[in-house]
């Protein structure tokens, strides 16, 4: 895949790619948007804690489609609050660690989710 980052548009605000090329072949996998929920229901406080839960379900996923963080082309994410955008953030780069490259991305803050203890949605496109 191949990061898309014109010169002639403002640079992305942050760890993010504006587009992501993904070459004709690739195998892809979508992912339905991951809650900060554990498999035994437990719902962490924080965002940060919130958004690691999403990231490992994530990785979950990908493992389950034999793809790992390196294949991913595109994240969205949706947040409650400006407020809870640091803690998104810190917990994607962390997923994105070590990978060699940042995906394209789109952070949203919305008003809610079906259960108000959510704080963080996240969903995936990955390609191998």
């Amino acid at each position: 895949m191949k990061a898309l980052n014109p010169t002639t548009i403002r640079p992305p605000f942050a760890a993010y790619a504006h587009g992501t090329e993904i070459p004709a072949g690739k195998r892809v996998i979508v992912t339905s948007g991951q809650l900060g929920i554990r498999a035994d229901d437990s719902i962490p406080e924080s965002s940060y804690d919130q958004a690691l839960v999403c990231f490992e379900n994530i990785t979950e996923i990908l493992r389950e489609g034999d793809m790992r963080p390196g294949d991913t082309a595109h994240i969205s994410a949706y947040v409650t609050s400006r407020d809870h955008m640091a803690g998104y953030m810190r917990a994607r780069d962390e997923f994105l660690a070590g990978t060699g490259r940042v995906p394209s991305s789109t952070l949203l803050i919305v008003s809610g989710f079906t259960r108000e203890e959510f704080k963080v949605e996240i969903e995936v496109i990955t390609a191998k």
